[in-house]
């Protein structure tokens, strides 16, 4: 099974890429998330990779951080999701807004991500809550907590609202909260709007 790879990055779009490791091109679908993180085509990349084997096919699906690969494993344990399914999740929530959500059983937000249902979110919440703590040790409640708090989600409400889809506005205020120290609701939703606009 491959578990990873390191090569160039050859091409990508927003759900897949190619790298080019020795001459050889893998194609890797990845979630939202690891696109953001990407380089120019062109560059050096590693992603951690989990093989999925079915009888007529072999599909690669790629994460820049161990914990994304982490949790799209436990994901795609739960009753009814997939390995597409698992990425289209991961690229609706990042990962500490996703495992707060199924650690505080907040099914309106889980059945917020595109192609989750009401029970999906149910399962996700019942099969995977008491598992993050043990799936992440090394993650405090704080982290879990960070992107989570009332001034993120009055933010991704208010861009939402303004008709960008939940999963871009999400991807779009924890960048900035991450990269910028901000902790008034109009600067942190210029600078979502200014990473949005491109």
């Amino acid at each position: 099974m491959i578990a990873q790879l390191k090569g160039i990055l050859a091409q990508k779009t927003a759900d897949r890429v190619i790298i080019d490791v020795q001459g050889v091109g893998y194609e890797v679908l990845i979630p939202f998330s690891t696109y953001y993180e990407l380089g120019d085509t062109g560059e050096a990349i590693f992603l951690h990779i989990h093989t999925h084997v079915r009888e007529d096919t072999l599909t690669l699906y790629g994460f820049r951080s161990a914990e994304e690969k982490r949790l799209f494993m436990e994901l795609i344990q739960v009753s009814g999701i997939g390995p597409k399914l698992g990425v289209t999740i991961l690229s609706g929530l990042p990962v500490s807004d996703l495992m707060e959500a199924v650690s505080a059983s907040d099914i309106g937000r889980l059945s917020s991500i595109p192609g989750v249902g009401k029970k999906t979110a149910e399962r996700m919440a019942l099969e995977m809550k008491d598992k993050i703590p043990k799936l992440f040790p090394e993650m405090e409640t704080a982290d879990l907590m960070g992107s989570g708090g009332v001034l993120h989600k009055d933010v991704v409400s208010a861009l939402v609202n303004l008709g960008y889809p939940m999963n871009k506005a999400e991807v779009a205020v924890s960048k900035m909260t991450k990269e910028e120290d901000v902790d008034r609701f109009d600067l942190l939703l210029k600078k979502a709007l200014k990473e949005l606009s491109g």
